[in-house]
């Protein structure tokens, strides 16, 4: 296999590329969770509530125990055991620190953004009963699932781009993106979130993966060589 071939970065543009994204995003994520705060009495938002009151009745101890998993996958200390065993794999396996700075750009920034906007937007969270124990932040948006987006997407990511063979880059790739969907239902089965509080934390968290990865991991193509003999005879 060929190792991808990456430009030299510039830094400069690249942390302002990144800083930037990163602010624009928290600014739309919070400009769209005082909307919605402020939007709780509307019908729309009522019917929202009413969804985790429906979904809540339907709760079983057997999906209050496989859902628990589901949550956990993007709980901290897993997303930074994670994290770290994916930067020592990368580094080790493709022999340079390109993917593995990737990774954690990839996470911390997530990490930043849900902070900055959770600290300002103070929606509360779905009036239902909580199975886990709520963290005193805002319900929008999820934190959890943002996080998976951007940890396990960014690792489906690289995996598609390096492994071969390719039908095994495809399958561990489905795997890593399932998680995320699994993440996400399991928040508002337990009652943490809202539905739009998990689909705005995935759309986040798309928007952040997306910049990080074009910024850092920018596809080289190289213009195969033409031979001496080649060019005479054109």
């Amino acid at each position: 296999m060929t190792p991808t071939k990456y430009e030299e970065l510039h830094w400069q543009p690249v942390a302002l590329r990144l800083v930037g994204g990163g602010f624009l995003i928290a600014l739309a994520l919070c400009l769209i969770g005082w909307s919605l705060s402020a939007a709780q009495g509307l019908s729309f938002f009522a019917s929202e509530a009413q969804a985790n009151i429906w979904i809540a009745e339907q709760r079983t101890e057997t999906w209050n125990e496989i859902t628990m998993v589901w949550s956990n996958l993007a709980d901290t200390k897993v997303c930074i055991a994670v994290l770290i065993v994916g930067i020592v794999v990368f580094r080790v396996w493709l022999g340079r620190w390109r993917e593995s700075w990737t990774l954690l750009a990839a996470i911390v920034g997530e990490l930043w953004v849900f902070l900055i906007v959770t600290a300002l937007v103070g929606r509360d969270r779905p009036p239902v009963e909580h199975l886990d124990l709520a963290p005193p932040t805002s319900s929008f948006p999820s934190g959890h699932v943002g996080a998976a987006v951007a940890l396990y997407g960014c690792i489906a990511i690289i995996v598609l781009r390096e492994l071969r063979p390719r039908w095994l880059a495809m399958f561990l790739a489905i795997i890593l993106w399932t998680i995320p969907i699994l993440v996400l239902l399991s928040r508002v089965y337990r009652g943490m979130h809202f539905p739009s509080d998990v689909m705005f934390g995935a759309i986040a968290g798309s928007v952040w993966l997306t910049i990080v990865i074009t910024t850092l991991l920018p596809r080289r193509h190289y213009q195969p060589a033409v031979t001496d003999r080649e060019s005479a005879s054109v």
